[in-house]
C-alpha cells in the first residue's frame, strides 16, 4: 500500500515537472529558427516547448489572448500592444536573447554589390525604380518585403527607411523564407532577410549608413559595430507564468543556449 502510494506521489511529481516545462513559443519568423534549435535542445534535457512562427505582432497578439506563453520577437513591443496588456490586467516581461543583422538579399546575377541607406530608401519608397540608377544593369526593380504583422518589417521601415512609407508596388511575403525564394528566383529582385537566414541561392549587399564605408552583414561585423543594421530579438512573457517560462528562458542565455545562437548565424548577448 505504501509502495503504491509512493508511485502515485511520484507520478504527480513527474506530471507537475512536465507541465512546468512544456511551453509554446509563437511569432516572429526571424527568431523562429532560433527557437527551433533551442527548444530541440532543450527538450533534450527533459524540457517540452513548441514553436510557430507567425509574425511578430501575431506572436504578441497571441501573448494578449492567452494561446501561447512566450512571444519572440524581432521588434519592440508597442506602445499601444504594452496599454492593452496593462488594461487586460497583464504584466509582460521583455528578455533579449540575442541581436540579429538585417541582410540586403539581391539575385545572385545582380551586378550591384552595394547600397547606401539613402538608395535603399530610394528603392523601397518607390522612387529609384531601375537598377541602373544605382550602377547595375537596365533592369526594372522588384522589391519584395515582409508584410506589417512582422517585427523585421518595421525596423527595416524605422532604421533604413527613416519612418518613411514603403512603395504600393512593394510585394509582401508572408514569410522570410518566401524572399529567399523570390529573390533567387526574379533577376530585377531586392529583399532583406535575418543573417541565419542567408544562403547560396542569394547575394547579400554591402551596406553604408555614411555613403562612405560599406560593410557586408555577417556575426563578425554586427559584432564589432561596422555593419549598421542590427537589433535585438526579444522574447515577451506574462509575469504571472515566470516560474513556467524561466527554466527554459535561463537556458537559451546560458552559455549552451548562447552558443546555438551563434551556430544558428546570430550574435549572442554575452
Amino acid at each position: 500500500m505504501k509502495t503504491n502510494r509512493f508511485l502515485l506521489a511520484i507520478g504527480v511529481l513527474a506530471m507537475s515537472f512536465s507541465g512546468l516545462n512544456a511551453q509554446k513559443i509563437k511569432g516572429s519568423d526571424t527568431v523562429l529558427p532560433l527557437s527551433q534549435k533551442e527548444a530541440e535542445a532543450y527538450g533534450k534535457k527533459g524540457g517540452k516547448v513548441s514553436v510557430t512562427g507567425g509574425g511578430s505582432g501575431v506572436g504578441i497578439a497571441a501573448l494578449m489572448d492567452g494561446s501561447t506563453d512566450i512571444a519572440q520577437s524581432s521588434r519592440k513591443i508597442k506602445f499601444t500592444e504594452k496599454t492593452k496588456m496593462s488594461e487586460a490586467g497583464k504584466q509582460v516581461r521583455e528578455v533579449i536573447v540575442a541581436y540579429d543583422a538585417i541582410a540586403v538579399v539581391v539575385n545572385p546575377n545582380n551586378k550591384v554589390s552595394q547600397l547606401s541607406r539613402a538608395q535603399l530608401e530610394g528603392i523601397f519608397t518607390g522612387k529609384i525604380k531601375n537598377w541602373k540608377e544605382v550602377g547595375g544593369d537596365d533592369m526594372k526593380i522588384i522589391v519584395y518585403s515582409r508584410e506589417t504583422s512582422s517585427g523585421t518589417y518595421e525596423f527595416f521601415k524605422e532604421s533604413v527607411l527613416k519612418n518613411k512609407n514603403y512603395a504600393s508596388s512593394v510585394l509582401s511575403m508572408p514569410a522570410t523564407g518566401a524572399i529567399i525564394q523570390s529573390v533567387k528566383q526574379t533577376k530585377g529582385a531586392i529583399g532583406y532577410v535575418g543573417l541565419a537566414y542567408l544562403n547560396k541561392e542569394v547575394k547579400a549587399l554591402k551596406v553604408s549608413y555614411n555613403g562612405k564605408t560599406y560593410v557586408k552583414p555577417s556575426v563578425a561585423n554586427a559584432k564589432n559595430k561596422t555593419y549598421p543594421v542590427v537589433r535585438p530579438l526579444y522574447y515577451y512573457y506574462e509575469l504571472k507564468k515566470e516560474k513556467q517560462v524561466k527554466p527554459y528562458i535561463n537556458f537559451v542565455l546560458s552559455s549552451d543556449g548562447q552558443n546555438i545562437v551563434q551556430n544558428v548565424g546570430y550574435i549572442p548577448v554575452k
